[in-house]
């Protein structure tokens, strides 16, 4: 007689339901695995065999067979282990408790049959509940945060044999304790107030932590591009529950460390990165820097020296907020929605432009660095900033306000966005057709942005991003209605225009 099984296999972040079919028979003692296995799920044949063995249930003259269907997906890891144990001791007639439907197990199984965690295992607990399981049996991880999802019940066990006197009903579980949840307030190590000057920089970054848009700036050596993108993550509001939890499964999945849970990404690769390190990507593929920036930060410092086949594989998680990466064996696709900040010099010296030194580059020179950076990711950022030095004597004079004062309008702004829109979603990525639907412009509005644009050769995607630009300016001035002030301030963002004086009255902005 044949048992079945359920459990959860993984297809990058991406789960879905695997059957264990187990059959016990009469024979030589071995146990096979097929369903196109890995060399870790292939393992786990000695490791139930020795915990059943440890269980008092050997498989002395036993053939067990072990199908994992659908037989199509390739399955790796060891999260089949428990199921693939008690499929063998239902099979075997061992026990003879029944599975309830709608019931799945997870967890890998050591030699003397306790259960411990695996690898990526909180994705496959929000992967149960996608595909609607109704419980599910896992090992308590302390390094996990409170996991509570609606219509998932979660049942910690410490060994095979906890699950098989739960299926039972004869034994109480061993409690574990859940840590208390993490607050939300936490102290940045950059604050809007250290930075001197860059009123209108401040100004352009409140605007993009606000709408979610991509921000580039250029500028020499020193002015403060690094320490304004470093102070960005300062004005994000902390990640919902859901966000938390997504951002723990990708970084499991990359198997790297974060420090505050509650706290957006901030991801700061280094110039020599591979591309294969910022998009994602190996033999067995895992999420890249772009993914662990997910609802969070990407800044990328130095632009024009990251090649440019990095740079270009950039278009797509730029563009659909995910990115799929293709191998021989299998495809996978993880999320990758993330606010670019982006970085770099004017010229290979720095110095173009400069009131104060004088550029040693030729124009070929210039034009060959600027161009490292394609047209199509310029055409893909929101906000084009031009920065200066400024003078530390005069910003020591003047009034700086806090990151804290500007994280409260951005969650304002963001709060009117959801709700207009029914969903955790951002101007800069909400649909063109919901964005003009649900804040209209007047047909004198739309004649001039598209003369505007046609005069200064933009595209139709910058011509759609002045738009999300001037929604975002709409929200944090708490209005519905877009004003042509604003659309002149969304261009002046887009370096058209020259610089606007903003038009909401809440900032505290000096010109």
């Amino acid at each position: 007689m044949s048992a079945v099984v359920k459990s959860i296999g993984l297809k990058g972040l991406e789960g879905y339901c695997v059957q264990e079919e187990v059959q016990v028979m009469e024979g030589v003692e071995s146990m096979i695995v097929v369903g196109l296995p890995d060399a870790s799920v292939k393992e786990s044949r000695e490791r139930v065999s020795s915990a059943l063995h440890s269980m008092g249930h050997p498989l002395a003259d036993k053939r067990v067979v072990v199908n994992l269907s659908p037989s199509e997906q390739r399955k790796n890891g060891p999260l089949f282990d428990l199921a693939i144990a008690l499929g063998v001791l239902k099979s075997g007639k061992f026990i003879r408790e029944k599975i309830p439907v709608g019931t799945a197990f997870i967890g890998a199984v050591s030699l003397d049959g306790s259960v411990v965690t695996v690898q990526g295992m909180l994705s496959a607990v929000l992967a149960a509940k996608r595909i609607g399981m109704k419980r599910l049996f896992l090992p308590f991880d302390p390094g996990l945060p409170p996991i509570d999802i609606d219509g998932l019940e979660l049942v910690y066990v410490g060994s095979v044999q906890d699950a098989i006197q739960c299926l039972a009903g004869r034994n109480t579980l061993p409690f574990f304790p859940q840590k208390e949840s993490e607050s939300v307030e936490w102290v940045h190590e950059r604050d809007f107030s250290h930075v001197y000057g860059h009123e209108f920089a401040k100004r352009a970054l409140e605007i993009s932590a606000a709408g979610g848009h991509n921000v580039l700036m250029d500028g020499p050596p020193g002015c403060g591009k690094s320490l304004l993108a470093e102070t960005y993550p300062s004005i994000l509001p902390p990640l919902s529950k859901e966000e938390q939890l997504e951002k723990v499964s990708l970084y499991q999945l990359a198997d790297a460390s974060y420090s505050v849970l509650a706290a957006s990404p901030y991801r700061h690769p280094h110039h020599s990165a591979s591309a294969v390190s910022i998009i994602g990507g190996g033999s067995n593929p895992k999420p890249g820097e772009v993914s662990l920036a997910h609802n969070g930060t990407l800044f990328l410092d130095e632009l024009a020296e990251f090649t440019k086949k990095t740079l270009d594989m950039l278009r797509q998680p730029l563009e659909s907020g995910k990115v799929t990466i293709s191998r021989a064996h299998s495809t996978v696709t993880y999320p990758a929605k993330f606010t670019m900040i982006a970085a770099m010099n004017p010229c290979p010296c720095g110095c173009l432009g400069s009131s104060r030194h004088y550029c040693t580059c030729s124009d070929k020179q210039v034009a060959s660095y600027r161009n490292k950076v394609s047209g199509p990711i310029r055409d893909r950022m929101d906000i084009l900033l031009r920065l200066n030095g400024v003078s530390l004597v005069d910003g020591e004079k003047e009034e700086r306000e806090d990151s804290a004062a500007v994280r409260k309008r951005v969650e304002g702004a963001r709060g009117r966005q959801y709700k207009r829109y029914g969903e955790r979603v951002l101007n800069g990525d909400v649909t063109y057709d919901r964005l003009v639907a649900d804040g209209p412009l007047t047909r004198e509005q739309q004649e001039r942005i598209h003369r505007l644009c046609m005069k200064h050769g933009l595209s139709n995607r910058v011509q759609i991003k002045v738009i999300r630009l001037a929604r975002t300016i709409a929200d944090l001035s708490g209005t519905e209605v877009i004003s042509d002030e604003m659309i002149d301030e969304a261009f002046g963002l887009r370096g058209v225009g020259g610089r606007v004086v903003p038009v909401t009255t809440q900032t505290v902005s000096k010109r």
